[in-house]
């Protein structure tokens, strides 16, 4: 049976030991998504085990600089650099840092609004 999905919202401060629990726990990364609101980001980061889909979200102000989980989870370099490229997102310690190069777009961080 699917359970209903559950958005659990935390300090970004708490982001790397949440993301280490989950590890732990043996989920996998489903997904980071990224939302632009004014003035802010809301970034979600879904996980699975087995039929169970949860996620966490932090938001952030455009200054705030977040940890990579890349070396945790090591697909998330493409979600990070993604964010980075698109959104603005400071993100350090990428573990394949494309330094804005990820996508060839046309305008810099077009989706920062």
């Amino acid at each position: 049976m699917i359970d209903e999905q559950k958005i659990i919202e935390i300090l970004h401060s708490d982001l790397i030991n949440t993301i280490l629990q989950y590890k732990n726990d043996d989920y996998r990364l489903v997904q980071i998504c990224a939302t632009k609101t004014p003035n802010q980001y809301e970034i979600t980061y879904s996980f699975a085990k087995e039929y169970q889909l949860e996620a966490i979200r932090i938001t952030i102000d455009e200054n705030t600089e977040i940890f990579s989980i890349s070396s945790i989870f090591p697909p998330a370099f493409l979600y990070e650099n993604e964010m980075k490229d698109l959104f603005g997102v400071k993100i350090k310690l990428i573990s394949v840092d494309y330094n804005g190069n990820f996508y060839r777009i046309d305008k810099k961080e077009p989706f920062k609004q």
